[in-house]
């Protein structure tokens, strides 16, 4: 058997050896005298093992991730919008204020949900070398074309004009700067020849996980909740607000996924997560907030009932923090109080509920709803 820690080994006498350098793809020429692949030769990133064997599990975490994503599945198109029809089209349904905020809410989920699909599928997929994390992957991204086809049907249902809402990253300065600063931290992996490998790629790899964990998934994607949760818990929208649940329980383990992927990268890597590097992602998080502080002032000019702008902004402050706890880091923000309660409520209570009234918990494939 080749002897892993053997300083002479020959890498062309075993492809998986030189994962780093041929991109750990799990397309490579079998190597008919490998050695069977050990729980010790699993990694997140640079893996010398086959990343084509799922078993031996090294992180069970993303394996138990993978499994209450499949028992959470459920689809768009099985949830009623005839009264949120209905309400639309009333003279009197909505405020001006109210349909504004929506379409620009609806704007921004439409195209992010495939950006985010987009870095999964081309960039995170291709670099994570681990099978039971990149089998959580393959389903993370159905889950993104569920969401995407969430905005189409709430699109067709309401008889909204598809061409104003999915070129809204275009149009909408406060949306298009929020596609543009995230495509800007991950121009690089745009690149077909960038491979991890060294330090100065894995950290931009690593930027690339908190780009869009953190901040998209983490961070930006709570306004647009708390936004449609409001209007759901005054008894509006709800058909959206409902879907806009099971989103949100979607991606409370996408977040936490990431989350986890990340502190395991830097507890293998711990040169990769140097003080001048954590003091970047501090300025990641607290630059993310103040464009989504614009986001709000956009959606939101004046308010509506229960929510404002700069409710929003305490809210994102109070996101940001507890984003830097997770990752180990200073907190970017003074000390806040989370403005809306309620919806810590919906993402942290480990229990059975139905929250408009609907069908929650008839959604379950199997297995307990969990909102972490």
């Amino acid at each position: 058997m080749l002897d892993w820690s053997e300083p002479n080994a020959n890498p062309a006498l075993h492809p998986a050896a030189n994962a780093a350098a041929t991109g750990a793809t799990g397309l490579g020429t079998i190597d008919r005298g490998a050695a069977r692949v050990s729980v010790d030769d699993k990694r997140m990133i640079n893996a010398r093992a086959d990343v084509n064997q799922l078993l031996p599990l090294k992180y069970r975490w993303a394996w138990e991730k993978y499994l209450s994503g499949c028992n959470n599945h459920w689809m768009p198109t099985e949830v009623s919008m005839q009264a949120d029809i209905a309400l639309w089209r009333s003279k009197d349904g909505l405020t001006d204020d109210e349909r504004r905020m929506l379409k620009r809410n609806l704007g921004f989920f439409a195209a992010s949900e495939s950006l985010v699909a987009n870095n999964i599928v081309l960039a995170i997929y291709r670099h994570l070398t681990n099978p039971e994390c990149r089998q959580y992957l393959l389903r993370q991204a159905f889950e993104e074309a569920i969401h995407t086809h969430t905005f189409q049907y709430i699109v067709e249902s309401l008889a909204l004009d598809e061409g104003e809402l999915f070129n809204m990253y275009r149009e909408v300065p406060s949306i298009t700067d929020k596609a543009a600063w995230a495509l800007k931290h991950t121009q690089h992996l745009d690149d077909p020849d960038f491979k991890t490998g060294t330090p100065e790629a894995d950290q931009s790899f690593l930027r690339d996980l908190v780009a869009f964990y953190v901040i998209f998934e983490g961070m930006w994607f709570y306004t647009g909740f708390a936004q449609i949760l409001s209007l759901g818990r005054r008894n509006k929208m709800v058909g959206i607000a409902e879907q806009y649940q099971y989103i949100l329980r979607d991606e409370s383990i996408h977040l936490n996924f990431g989350i986890d992927v990340i502190n395991q990268i830097k507890i293998e890597n711990p040169h990769l997560w140097s003080r001048t590097f954590q003091d970047e992602v501090r300025g990641m998080i607290a630059d993310a907030a103040e464009l989504e502080a614009a986001y709000g002032r956009d959606t939101m000019p004046r308010g509506f009932l229960g929510l404002n702008a700069a409710l929003c902004e305490q809210y994102m402050h109070f996101i940001a923090n507890r984003r830097c706890a997770q990752l180990g880091l200073a907190q970017v923000f003074a000390e806040t109080e989370n403005p809306f309660p309620w919806m810590s409520e919906v993402m942290d209570l480990k229990k059975e509920k139905n929250f408009f009234e609907t069908r929650v918990i008839e959604y379950q494939n199997g297995g307990a709803l969990s909102w972490d």
